[in-house]
């Protein structure tokens, strides 16, 4: 729907258990301990090539490893290459808080069998996400959720300035 405007996004955390289940169980320690280390260095440019280099190693030793860390390692950098801060970008680590959203949406929506009018879908999505708003919590990263706005939409920024 966005194009070339969406930022697509993985969760760091699955991607290193999915990692861990090709490895063989005497070996996923020290890789899974670099892994995590890329991923909590706060520079994109460092990240990306520290995996990189696990990769060119897991490609020598399996395979089937390697494949699984390259495979949308770029969307598990999009928080690192848009510059969100440390702890927000522990938050975003997992997709978990997203899905369990979208979960709600599903939930509330579920029994709708007609979706007469284009807005229709829209009302109950805005719906299930005010359902779901109840059970959010106010983390400790919620001043940084501004910055990351205006790093998504920098024409917000350019409103703001004209106004």
């Amino acid at each position: 729907m966005f194009g070339e405007r969406a930022e697509v996004r993985r969760s760091q955390i699955h991607k290193r258990r999915n990692l861990k289940e090709h490895l063989p169980k005497s070996a996923p320690g020290d890789t899974d301990r670099r892994i995590r280390n890329a991923y909590a260095m706060t520079s994109y440019a460092e990240a990306k090539a520290e995996l990189e280099k696990i990769f060119r190693q897991l490609e020598r030793i399996n395979p089937s490893a390697a494949r699984s860390l390259e495979e949308g390692l770029e969307e598990t950098l999009t928080v690192h290459r848009l510059g969100v801060a440390t702890l927000l970008r522990r938050t975003l680590a997992s997709t978990n808080p997203v899905e369990s959203c979208l979960s709600t949406v599903e939930r509330v929506a579920r029994n709708v069998k007609r979706w007469p009018a284009g807005d229709h879908v829209l009302r109950w999505t805005a719906t299930g996400l005010l359902e779901a708003e109840k059970k959010f919590r106010r983390g400790k990263d919620y001043r940084e959720l501004g910055i990351l706005q205006r790093k998504l939409n920098p024409s917000l920024t350019q409103q703001e300035q004209v106004a």
